[in-house]
């Protein structure tokens, strides 16, 4: 695989001009939003000269908003890593635990799922293995939308769940991990050199249950890298064309992470070299007995409301990650 050019010209001219291009929208957001406060502010000041209730209201309704919306804006302005803004591809795989570990898997996946939803962003299944029993053993996807990757990398790493069991008819205690691959996609300004004849390519039939999150179809497309020995699939398209079109955006992202890893000579990264799924390396715990509770042990924030989280309510743990990158590694 020849080396990503990352900085030819062009490239480097287009960066530059995205990046000014970002400053100005933060500029203008922000003095956009300061003239909302003193809006407000004014409006405020004259409810409460003419005890007008009604305009009360509807300026701390407001207030509101624009808190909320200045929080987006904050969130947003943290996002200026190098792969900040591109889209991401998630991989959840269930850990050691059967059925347990593979209903784990897909609630993860339903939780992204409707994260994305709420900011916003299109989601595509590349590839899914369905449980046994229930549930996903592994499944692949696209998130798409401005600053997807960044803001969900604080994701990458192994997720532990703790609850009673609905597959123990004895009711009793489990505890199940599933790890979740965070990769930015590789835009095509840069050159990832894949030949060819370093592919093996294989097709078959899609396997198990379509369900909800994928389609059956009978053109399903394994690629295999023989130099790096990295396997990606796609099954959830009937055409076969558009089946290895996906999979070669997964193997680009892939390479590109093995390649990025190589020149920082770093152990721990993205893709090889997680930890085990199992007990001791978990990034996030989400308990549902003996009390109900989500921690994250990199950031050490909390979340009681672990329905709303599972949901998609993530923001605030995407926060903490983003403010406190050293805590993060």
């Amino acid at each position: 695989m020849g080396a990503p050019e990352l900085w030819d010209d062009q490239a480097r001219a287009a960066d530059i001009l995205r990046e000014r291009a970002g400053l100005m929208q933060a500029t203008e957001e922000y003095v956009a939003r300061h003239k909302q406060l003193e809006d407000l502010e004014l409006l405020l000041d004259m409810a409460l000269e003419e005890e007008d209730h009604q305009t009360l209201k509807e300026v701390a309704r407001d207030l509101t908003a624009l808190e909320r919306d200045f929080s987006d804006w904050e969130l947003k302005l943290l996002l200026g890593g190098e792969e900040d803004e591109k889209n991401a591809i998630i991989t959840i795989h269930a850990g050691a635990g059967g059925t347990e570990a593979q209903d784990w898997a897909e609630i993860l996946l339903r939780m992204y799922l409707r994260y994305a939803e709420r900011k916003g962003f299109k989601t595509e299944t590349i590839d899914l293995l369905p449980g046994d029993e229930a549930g996903v053993k592994s499944v692949t996807f696209t998130t798409s939308g401005p600053y997807a990757f960044g803001y969900l990398k604080s994701e990458n790493g192994i997720h532990r769940l703790v609850r009673i069991s609905p597959f123990d008819a004895s009711g009793r205690r489990h505890t199940s991990f599933a790890a979740v691959q965070v990769l930015p996609e590789v835009d095509d300004r840069i050159d990832i050199d894949i030949q060819e004849k370093d592919l093996r390519i294989d097709t078959f039939r899609a396997s198990g249950p379509g369900g909800q999150h994928v389609n059956k179809t009978s053109s399903a497309v394994r690629l295999t890298h023989m130099p790096s020995g990295i396997v990606v699939s796609s099954q959830t398209e009937r055409s076969q064309h558009r089946n290895r079109e996906l999979a070669m955006k997964v193997l680009r992202a892939r390479l590109y992470n093995l390649e990025k890893r190589k020149r920082a000579e770093k152990k721990q990264e993205l893709q090889d070299t997680q930890k085990d799924i199992a007990w001791g390396s978990q990034i996030r715990s989400y308990v549902m007995q003996p009390y109900r509770m989500i921690k994250d042990h990199r950031t050490k924030h909390e979340e009681g409301n672990v329905d709303a989280v599972l949901d998609g309510d993530l923001d605030r743990f995407v926060e903490a990650y983003l403010l406190n990158p050293e805590a993060a590694e």
